[in-house]
């Protein structure tokens, strides 16, 4: 239903995987993904006009109050790399800090279908912070390594990775 609905392509197509596995609760995106109710409806008359979802299964996670700086500083490191000039950006930047809270690959915790989905979604709202991921680093792992490298701290780990089944590969050297 939604992916019929898109108005704007390549973007809307990642927002339906993201909406359709947020609603089915297969992401750790909180309610309205993280946005306002007006937001998140804003979002569907921009990108699937004239869709009516039907009103989302009660059971919605909630953020982790302890972590709203953190959420704050991801946000902003989205919005200075924004590409698309439009209300997206803002949106883009809630729904992916959301998403980088979670224990699992961002692709996972969005509940996009694959990591080319969440490059491909990078690339396109945030092009010139996806560009600099130069050596194909895990993007919960790079985002974090930005946050850490404007605070000029030499040491920085992901949040939740300890317990991710693939620390050691995301962890390992880098090739």
């Amino acid at each position: 239903m939604l992916m019929n609905a898109v108005s704007h392509p390549p973007l809307g197509h990642w927002l339906a995987r993201i909406i359709a596995s947020w609603w089915h609760g297969d992401s750790v995106l909180p309610a309205w993904l993280g946005l306002t109710p007006d937001g998140f409806e804003a979002l569907l008359a921009r990108h699937f006009p004239g869709l009516r979802l039907p009103e989302p299964p009660r059971l919605q996670r909630s953020p982790d109050p302890t972590r709203g700086m953190e959420r704050d500083s991801l946000i902003e490191l989205f919005l200075m790399h924004a590409t698309l000039e439009s209300p997206d950006d803002l949106w883009l930047a809630r729904i992916l800090a959301d998403g980088s809270m979670g224990d699992d690959h961002l692709w996972q915790d969005l509940g996009l279908w694959s990591r080319e989905d969440v490059s491909g979604l990078l690339r396109h709202g945030f092009a010139a912070l996806a560009n600099r991921n130069t050596r194909d680093m895990k993007w919960k792992k790079f985002f974090y390594k930005q946050l850490c490298e404007a605070e000029h701290l030499h040491l920085c780990q992901a949040p939740s990775c300890a317990i991710c089944r693939d620390y050691d590969h995301c962890f390992g050297p880098e090739t």
